[in-house]
């Protein structure tokens, strides 16, 4: 249990520190959190649930196994261009280049594969 929740936080800085940096993605870590709060602190996996930023990309994980266009938009548009960026221009050793490509690929087919949940339709008739 202890495991879980040392890896909950773990996963939890990942995320938030994903934020700033494009070549973490801030979704998947966000999800691994929650899923190890879930099996080890009802009060954190509680938080992490009624964050306003986070709870609704969880709980559409954890119901319906899907994110939103709207987060999978922003995180490719985020990966592309800020990790593009550094790692077109701001990394200077090739073997740290090669890293960055790998790991913004590895992040957009990631992105790519994971499910997008469906909209309901707000028609008022």
């Amino acid at each position: 249990m202890a495991l879980y929740k040392a890896m909950g936080f773990l996963f939890l800085g990942l995320g938030f520190i994903g934020v700033f940096l494009p070549l973490l993605p801030t979704t998947p870590f966000i999800l691994l959190a929650a899923g190890c709060f879930a099996k080890s602190s009802e009060s954190w996996h509680r938080w992490l649930l009624n964050n306003r930023t986070f709870g609704p990309m969880i709980k559409n994980w954890q119901e319906n196994e899907c994110i939103s266009c709207n987060s999978r938009r922003v995180a490719l548009l985020s990966v592309i261009l800020f990790g593009g960026y550094s790692a077109a221009f701001a990394l200077a050793n090739p073997y740290l280049v090669a890293f960055g490509t790998a790991l913004i690929l590895f992040t957009i087919i990631y992105l790519l594969r994971m499910n997008v949940c469906e909209q309901k339709s707000q028609d008022s008739d």
